[in-house]
């Protein structure tokens, strides 16, 4: 089957999002533009790898070039849930990112989990072998904002306990510090802001 490459070179809208509750979220990128919406699943790590990378990019041609793009950002205008219906185009197990100099654009591409082993030239190419693909040219304004909402996604999941850090469920967690003994939750530290985002 022939290798699908989903590009979208100026989107309207680019950004991570979960469905379903924390502690059972399952988190996507979306891609959409002139009404085509792509969905691809990933992993919560995979969305924090993926702004951090992208912020340290950022960082790395304003500090190399000396170009003057947006400074790092914890605000997200957009706090919309994702583009209904979230159907999966693929999961996510490659992740590429570049520098386009000449359009000043970051590049990420990100590759569908394939049983065979990937060749590195794959990435950010145009190749027929390989596996399926969303590769999506960003201005720098667009990819600090999807950083700031995918640290804000990423970030409103459970509370951590304050004895062990491990993430702590509604009705409490068995906290391996206490010996096993249960801990509750105060229901203030459960309030999500990104609730299905």
């Amino acid at each position: 089957m022939a290798r699908q490459i989903h590009v979208f070179r100026s989107p309207e809208r680019f950004v991570a999002g979960t469905v379903g509750q924390p502690g059972d979220r399952t988190f996507y990128v979306q891609a959409s533009d002139d009404g085509r919406v792509i969905s691809v699943l990933v992993e919560k790590q995979q969305v924090d790898i993926l702004a951090d990378r992208v912020d340290a990019l950022l960082d790395e041609v304003t500090r190399r070039f000396g170009a003057e793009l947006p400074a790092r950002t914890t605000e997200s205008d957009d706090t919309d849930p994702l583009a209904s219906p979230v159907d999966s185009e693929f999961r996510v197990g490659t992740m590429g990112l570049g520098w386009e100099a000449d359009s000043h654009t970051v590049v990420i591409e990100l590759l569908a989990v394939s049983e065979t082993p990937l060749d590195e030239s794959v990435v950010l190419d145009d190749t027929e072998d390989g596996p399926d693909a969303l590769r999506v040219f960003l201005s720098p304004e667009q990819a600090r904002a999807f950083c700031a909402r995918a640290h804000a996604v990423v970030g409103s999941g459970r509370p951590p306990c304050p004895i062990c850090g491990e993430a702590m469920d509604p009705a409490g967690h068995l906290c391996v510090r206490t010996n096993g003994y249960r801990r509750g939750v105060d229901p203030a530290d459960l309030s999500v802001p990104f609730d299905d985002v």
